[in-house]
């Protein structure tokens, strides 16, 4: 077992739209920034009973760690619960149970008034602001976004850490043939470098996010994301705009994705066995004895 190499994402209190623009955004860094929340009114009032006060009964997708299996569809939830009962759990007790796209103009738009778009150089795409919820422990498998859009992701209520990993760096993480993620067997905080030497290589970027902060992470970049307390967050997204990312995206969404589920519903397992050992062993043999 080992640790895989990690630098700090830059931190900083408050930023410029043209510092951002010119040493982020055109470079593709990530960087955490401190108070981009302070004119919100979500950085005041946002915290699990506050969302519970509006939850009413509706049901959700609960989502948790285990391997999807089979002939499973890989963006099947775990099971569903009501929302105010799923968020008790998330105060009382640690739960690898997580929440994940929760569309909140579709489920709860009246959370709409407590956030602002920031103007710093993104175009947001303002029909999908997107929350996640995960409990004390829970982690989220280490993959990056389908859509490749550049993410503004802010938190709310406790800790959670976050590793990144830049798209140059996708050939060290085991990336799942036909997915956006890598082995779920793969454990993140102590991996085993013997099956898995690729990881040797890598390099992430570390970050520990507490209430209100805004990460900024470019487009392609593996994001690894822990809880340390039950809490949640809220994602902007502004879609890719060169040409080369679109003709990506649209290739994800409308051929891997399905190709995918429909490999799974006609092999099932054996698919995903298939896929998985021939990746392992190629990567093994271009990086693991470099």
């Amino acid at each position: 077992m080992g640790q895989i190499k990690t630098i700090p994402i830059t931190r900083v209190s408050n930023i410029s739209k043209e510092d951002f623009i010119n040493k982020f955004y055109k470079t593709q860094r990530p960087v955490l920034i401190e108070n981009l929340t302070n004119d919100w009114p979500a950085r005041k009032y946002w915290n699990i009973e506050y969302i519970q006060e509006r939850a009413g009964d509706q049901i959700v997708p609960l989502y948790n760690n285990e391997p999807t299996k089979g002939k499973q569809n890989s963006a099947a939830p775990a099971m569903e619960m009501k929302l105010y009962d799923y968020l008790e759990i998330l105060k009382n007790q640690p739960t690898d149970l997580r929440i994940f796209f929760y569309n909140i103009l579709d489920k709860m738009p009246e959370l709409i008034k407590d956030i602002r778009y920031p103007d710093i150089g993104l175009k947001f795409f303002k029909r999908l602001p997107v929350m996640f919820f995960g409990g004390k422990g829970s982690v989220v498998l280490p993959h990056y976004d389908m859509d490749l859009s550049d993410l503004l992701h802010f938190h709310f209520h406790g800790h959670k850490s976050v590793l990144l990993f830049p798209p140059e760096q996708t050939k060290y993480l085991y990336k799942v043939p036909f997915s956006v993620h890598n082995l779920e067997s793969i454990n993140m905080d102590e991996p085993d470098f013997e099956t898995y030497p690729a990881l040797k290589k890598a390099e992430g970027l570390y970050i520990e996010m507490k209430h209100g902060d805004a990460l900024y992470m470019p487009s392609g970049y593996w994001h690894y994301i822990k809880y340390m307390d039950g809490g949640f967050s809220i994602t902007l997204r502004a879609l890719p705009n060169r040409p080369i990312l679109l003709s990506k995206m649209f290739g994800n969404l409308f051929f891997m994705r399905p190709f995918e589920n429909t490999m799974r519903k006609l092999w099932g397992q054996k698919w995903v066995n298939f896929k998985e050992k021939k990746m392992l062993i190629r990567t093994n043999k271009r990086f693991g004895n470099q």
